[in-house]
């Protein structure tokens, strides 16, 4: 996903639900770019800070703004690329919630997304179900007790649910729909993994 942004060292990436930071690392890493990692939950928000207060180098190029991805606290093509994680499952419109994220980026501005994926039937789909539903659970549980538990309990369902309700080729549709070109997807992990790209349209 990082790949796929290709910005420059002066440009200015949102990155939507940051959580704890780790992609906006990366994009500073990679880029040496600015960025900006939103996110809703203040916990989360709380991790990426004290990521930050270890490494002031980091520190100088990222900035934390707590909000959501259905109503962006930015202009009409204020940043110039944008990525996010882990998102459209927890959202009730995906087609708006994309159309919010593309207006904020400039014409020619890139977007791109990682999410879960489905394995293909008949072989790695029932062992990925295995995990999800069993050996994931078990080791949240190990690593960190009933809430973790929890967590893993609630993944697999959740990533199923979204693939009945949106097949990936429907989510394509909506970036396109939303004003995004030339978008593309790579499936990743055996299918476990897919990652999406593509570029605001108008520039």
């Amino acid at each position: 996903m990082v790949d796929a942004v290709g910005a420059r060292g002066s440009e200015r990436v949102l990155d939507v639900a940051t959580g704890t930071g780790l992609v906006a690392r990366e994009l500073v890493r990679r880029y040496g770019c600015r960025v900006v990692g939103l996110d809703q939950s203040e916990e989360m928000l709380s991790g990426a800070r004290r990521r930050l207060e270890a490494d002031p180098e980091l520190a100088a190029h990222v900035e934390l703004v707590r909000g959501e991805a259905e109503a962006l606290p930015f202009a009409d093509g204020e940043v110039d690329h944008l990525t996010f994680t882990y998102l459209l499952r927890y959202v009730d419109d995906p087609g708006a919630t994309l159309a919010e994220l593309a207006r904020v980026v400039r014409p020619g501005g890139r977007i791109a997304s990682l999410e879960f994926g489905l394995p293909d039937p008949p072989l790695w789909r029932p062992l990925w179900r295995l995990y999800t539903r069993t050996l994931l659970p078990a080791a949240g549980f190990a690593l960190g007790g009933r809430e973790w538990w929890r967590v893993g309990r609630f993944l697999g369902p959740s990533i199923e649910t979204l693939y009945r309700r949106l097949p990936l080729d429907r989510q394509l549709d909506l970036w396109r729909e939303a004003g995004i070109g030339d978008v593309r997807a790579r499936r990743m992990s055996l299918g476990g993994g897919v990652v999406i790209w593509g570029t605001r349209d108008g520039g």
